[in-house]
This record gives structure tokens, sequence and C-alpha cells, in this order.
């Protein structure tokens, strides 16, 4: 069985401030036309399909008409949905009722009382039944309403492994789960990008072991913008499926195409690329050396610059503008960045570490720590 794999669509979100939506419709229609080429069994999203849970009219527009495109395609593919941390519940889930009837799966909403379960789709192959799970997003309060006092939920870890277990799943069969989770792999993390940062708890609160899910035959998951696996090949992020952070400019976006074959056998993984136009690019070098990188086909990217020269010249960013149509940032890097970077770095190291984090709780909390947090603090680091 043939699955293409794919998440963060982030429909409606912006570029340091510069609408996509254009990027993205030519992503879209890039998936739809690779689908045609390659027919695949079934199309999983695992989350995020909106940047908002409020989304604009333009974005609903959007990805309606990716959903009618693919939908024209003939036999119709299965196409499985699942929401993201990003995506309204209520929202995402209108008109899925209607939506089933032309082989578009939504599943919004987890489990909320004993007789409910996960959404389960069930396709078939020359191998037999293949049955994917559909995990949408799952909090910790999730996990609380569902088991009440019968379970004690503690963290995100504790939430996804508890609503696994109950779905007593048979895993002589094959089976794929469609989740949008931060899943590591003991103190492994996957790469991040800075576009996802501020969605993933300090600390990696939310995060979820993969040894709940390793005994799937694929895990086809959201949330992380990088395409990875994590921890096994079968257990694996697709990423966005266009760059929306400069952290992201040397990424290859793709599809991921996962084949499973009869049960025991190798997960086979291929991606197939998807092109950003305008792309993201890094550009760095003096402001004559980079005005020289201009050329018609270039000119209209999405680019970061960095500016080595020792002075910086008058209107800098003024000049190139006069070559470069989607200017993200401008920054300067010469010997005296570089000297105030490192005298900065050897200041912080020559901090309390308490008065460091005394700062940062402050600035996370908006108040100061009181004096038994300070004194609890004190205690872990003479501790340690």
């Amino acid at each position: 069985m043939k699955i293409f794999h794919i998440s963060d669509l982030h429909i409606g979100k912006q570029l340091h401030l510069y609408d996509i939506s254009v990027v993205q419709k030519t992503i879209l229609e890039q998936i739809v036309e690779k689908a045609k080429e390659c027919r695949p069994d079934v199309i999983v999203i695992a989350g995020d399909i909106y940047d908002k849970s409020a989304p604009s009219g333009e974005a609903f527009h959007l990805f309606d008409g990716f959903l009618n495109a693919l939908g024209d395609i003939k036999p119709m593919i299965p196409v499985l949905i699942i929401a993201g941390n990003h995506d309204n519940h209520l929202r995402l889930n209108y008109a899925s009722s209607f939506l089933e009837k032309h082989h578009i799966y939504i599943s919004a909403f987890l489990p909320k009382n004993e007789d409910e379960h996960l959404k389960k789709i069930v396709l078939k192959d020359d191998y037999g039944d293949v049955n994917f799970y559909l995990l949408p997003f799952t909090r910790i309060a999730d996990g609380k309403n569902l088991f009440g006092c019968e379970k004690e939920i503690q963290t995100y870890d504790d939430a996804v492994s508890a609503m696994l277990e109950r779905e007593d799943i048979d895993y002589t069969q094959r089976n794929v789960l469609v989740a949008h989770q931060f899943f590591v792999k003991g103190q492994n993390q996957p790469e991040r990008r800075e576009s996802e940062l501020r969605y993933i708890s300090v600390g990696g609160i939310d995060s979820v072991d993969i040894a709940c899910v390793e005994n799937f035959d694929y895990v086809a998951l959201g949330h992380i913008h990088s395409s990875q696996s994590m921890g096994k090949p079968y257990i694996r992020y697709s990423g966005t499926p266009l760059k929306y952070s400069v952290s992201e400019a040397s990424d290859m976006k793709s599809i991921t195409v996962a084949t499973l074959g009869e049960k025991g056998k190798e997960i086979e993984l291929e991606f197939l690329p998807l092109e950003m136009k305008p792309d993201v690019r890094k550009i760095k070098g003096t402001l004559e050396e980079v005005i020289a990188l201009a050329k018609e086909d270039n000119r209209n990217d999405f680019v970061s610059i960095t500016l080595t020269n020792e002075k910086v010249p008058y209107k800098a960013k003024e000049r190139l503008q006069e070559f470069y149509s989607n200017i993200l940032e401008v920054s300067v890097e010469n010997s005296q960045t570089e000297a105030r970077l490192q005298q900065d770095m050897a200041d912080k190291i020559s901090e309390d570490p308490i008065a460091l984090f005394a700062d940062f709780y402050q600035e996370m909390n908006n108040t100061p720590m009181s004096e038994q947090e300070q004194q609890v603090l004190i205690d872990i680091v003479n501790k340690l």
C-alpha cells in the first residue's frame, strides 16, 4: 500500500508578514499533480491544516479547492485528515459526514466517553487489511476528561499512551497511526525549526516517547516542520510542504511516500520533491556582493541578508530593495558585532545562575519570583 504522507499545511500562515497564499496554492497544486502521477492508495494529512483556529475565508477556500482537486482524481484516492494543535476542532469537522461519502475522512475530536473510540479506517491491498488509526492532537486534559480517576494522567505521554492502550489494537495485523504530537526517543528530540519553536513547551513538557507507538507498522507524524524519522525509520515526521522560516532555507521540502508490503516486511520510503517559488534563501556578503547576486529568476525570492561590510553603507536596506522584492530581514556581521557577541556571552557565563533564572522567570511570567520560589531554586542549585 502506497501512502502519501504530508502535514502542517498551515494554510493562512504569513512569512515575516508577507502574504504567501499564492505560494501555498502552488504547493497544493503540486501535491495534486504528484498524486495524479504516482497514484497513491491513500493520502494522509497529519494535522495543522490551518495556521489559526479561526481561519480566514481565503484559507477555507484554498483548502476546499485542494480537496476538490483531489476528489476529481478517478478512481478516487481516500484522504485521511486529523486535527493538529492549530486547528479548531469544530471548524475542521464541519461537513465531515458529507465528505466521508467522497472518501475524505476527518478526525477532529478525541473520544469523550466509554463508548467512543479513535476513528479507524480500514483499507485493503493485495496483502489484506491495513488499519489506519487517526489520533488528533492530544493534551493532558483530554486524557483526564476521558479516564477520570481510572488512570493517573499527569503528562502528554500518559494521555497518548492511555488513548492507544484502550483501543486494544491487534498488532498481528498491519496498522498505521496518524498523529500530531511532539514525539521523542528518550532524551533524543527531533530537529526543530524557528517556525514551530514557540509551540513546543519549554523543557519538553509536551513530549511523548515513541515507546507507545513502536508496534505500529508506520507512524505518520505531524507537528515538526522538518522531514525526519524519530528513533525508527517507520516513525516519521513529513515536515511542512513549504518553508515557513529562514531556518528552513536549506531544507528540501517533499511528500513522504511510505509503501507497506506484507506484515513484517521493512517499509519503503521515497521523497517526492516540492518546489517553492519564490523560494526562501539566505544571502551573505558585502552590499556590493549581495547586489551582484540578484538575477531575474531570484530577485522575487524571500531573502534573509547578512551584510559583512566593516562600515555599514548608508541606507543599505533601501538600496537592497531596488534589487530584491521580498526582504525578510537584514543583519550585519563584522568584527565589531562579533566582538560584541563574544563579550555578551562572557557576561552571561559569569553571571550567577540563580540571577539568570530569576530574569528568565520574570520574562516568562511577567512577575518576579516569590521568596519561597527563590528558596526552592537555591535548594535545587545547591543539590546539583
